[in-house]
């Protein structure tokens, strides 16, 4: 990874949780690999009352407890909080950003950072028209004549539906240019998100096969094996699909899915992603009864404890109807792809935390050892492990020694964890540094956000509409309502499961 330029991280919302566990502990660990400028500063910004000191007390605790090289850098750690600072400044009344504008320029005069700032909205949605309008109101956003330049991060949610999502990005295009913009979608981050353009456009075995003619289906995974974790209330007005589908499934399906781009560089891997979405099949009222799934956790016993249903979840209305699980079907139609179903599911309260996306392939025309009981003729199947233990799985037939052709269903695997003296680092680290270098490779663009919205939209409306439409309840500890397995047309064919439910005594999950 590159060096950056001197600039100044300005981070809106620092006295929050997300600065505390994530984001500067990331940057420190940028700091230990020298992946850091020698000129550059940390400015948190927050409505806490905090003095530099008290501020970089907070920060020594969360790398010490979260950064990767926090407790093995320890010497380095006082030299790092130096070029952190922190200013208290109500985000809401334009007027108290000309403070914010002069410490900047005194910080900037002090280490010669030449103007070059980094916004990073760590802040609840409802900020994110008011601080880029106060930013510029001030002159916060303009980029200078030389090269200095001004960027902005905005963590997701890029809007609540539709109609919200097109109002961000215009309020936001207002005050800033597309090419300042930085939408941060963290998954995207993640080393085998990011391999899977390197599995599939460096590898001459995988790309002739990418396709509708040896491909039977796609499928993406993300599950999480806890609740709303004391977030209900937050969670009751988002739900699985706003939450998960929208943003971080959808974005994994396109690069899936993608052309291969004519350059791997932001603006040619964008625009293959965005070809991707513009391609969706629309849903209708049909597509949403039959092809999408909705669930909610009810209470169950998990290695003999008593689990919680979401509606007994603090902040959760008691009659509520918002899903914590949705498996969804659908298509794209394009060249590449026609016919080819994609299925997608995402949950909480599920047997174990896992995201992956596996490719099905087309069995082989003829089974010719359809009788061996340990062999199942239903393709070859390529796992993409996200997380946890990132890796390539690849499972297919091999005869078992001895006489006879007696075939087992075996696994060719590759974790990154075997690379010991290979650092993999965080999401988190690589989405920062690339927004320093100006890299949106890993971004999501505006015009993408606003087509998956338009994507997702009809099964909002719907659910929205109809008050009697599905709403499944599934056991805390189970891999969500048993409908979801009629999604996949098949009946021999069914979701791959990487471990057991849990929802009874003495049933534990196996990877």
């Amino acid at each position: 990874m590159t060096k950056t330029e001197n600039h100044i991280l300005v981070i809106f919302g620092a006295s929050g949780d997300l600065t505390y566990r994530k984001l500067v502990p990331a940057l420190f660990d940028l700091y230990v690999q020298k992946l850091l400028p020698e000129r550059s500063a940390i400015l948190g910004v927050s409505r806490t009352k905090l003095t530099d000191e008290a501020f970089r007390d907070k920060m020594n605790k969360g790398i010490q407890n979260f950064a990767n090289f926090g407790k093995e850098h320890r010497s380095k750690v006082n030299n790092f909080l130096k070029s952190i600072f922190y200013q208290s400044l109500n985000t809401f009344e334009p007027e108290e950003y000309a403070v914010l504008k002069e410490r900047l320029e005194l910080i900037d005069e002090d280490l010669g950072t030449n103007g070059n700032y980094l916004y990073y909205l760590s802040t609840p949605p409802n900020l994110y028209k008011i601080i880029p309008e106060n930013l510029a109101a001030h002159k916060l956003n303009r980029q200078g004549r030389s090269k200095s330049w001004k960027r902005i991060i905005i963590e997701k949610p890029f809007g609540y539906d539709l109609d919200s999502g097109r109002s961000l990005n215009r309020d936001l295009l207002k005050f800033f240019k597309e090419d300042q913009l930085y939408r941060i979608d963290h998954y995207l981050g993640k080393e085998t998100v990011q391999n899977l353009l390197v599995t599939r456009f460096s590898n001459g075995i995988f790309e002739p096969l990418w396709n509708r003619n040896y491909i039977h289906h796609v499928e993406i995974t993300t599950s999480e094996s806890i609740g709303v974790e004391g977030r209900g209330g937050y969670y009751d007005g988002s739900g699985a699909l706003r939450d998960m589908v929208q943003n971080h499934l959808l974005q994994v399906a396109a690069l899936v899915a993608m052309e291969p781009p004519t350059t791997i560089e932001a603006t040619s891997i964008r625009n293959e992603t965005m070809k991707v979405f513009q391609s969706l099949r629309p849903l209708s009222d049909h597509n949403v009864r039959n092809h999408v799934i909705r669930g909610q956790y009810t209470a169950a016993r998990i290695r003999g404890k008593q689990m919680i249903g979401y509606r007994e979840e603090k902040g959760v209305d008691p009659s509520s109807r918002t899903e914590t699980y949705v498996a969804l079907k659908y298509f794209i139609d394009n060249w590449r792809w026609g016919g080819v179903p994609f299925y997608i599911r995402t949950g909480k309260a599920l047997p174990t935390r896992v995201s992956e996306v596996v490719i099905h392939f087309k069995p082989t025309p003829h089974a010719l050892f359809a009788d061996n009981k340990d062999f199942f003729n239903n393709g070859n199947i390529l796992v993409i492990r996200i997380q946890p233990d990132e890796g390539i799985l690849l499972k297919f037939g091999m005869k078992v020694p001895g006489a006879g052709f007696e075939v087992k269903n075996v696994n060719m695997d590759f974790h990154y964890s075997d690379l010991q003296q290979t650092y993999v680092p965080s999401a988190y680290e690589r989405l920062l540094l690339d927004a320093m270098l100006g890299d949106a490779t890993l971004y999501a663009r505006g015009d993408a956000v606003e087509t998956a919205w338009a994507f997702v939209q009809p099964i909002l409306d719907y659910w929205e509409e109809d008050q009697h439409a599905a709403l499944y309840g599934y056991p805390a500890g189970t891999w969500g309502p048993d409908v979801a397995d009629q999604l996949i047309a098949e009946p021999e064919i069914t979701w791959r499961y990487p471990c057991r439910n849990l929802a009874e005594d003495g049933v534990y999950c196996e990877l």
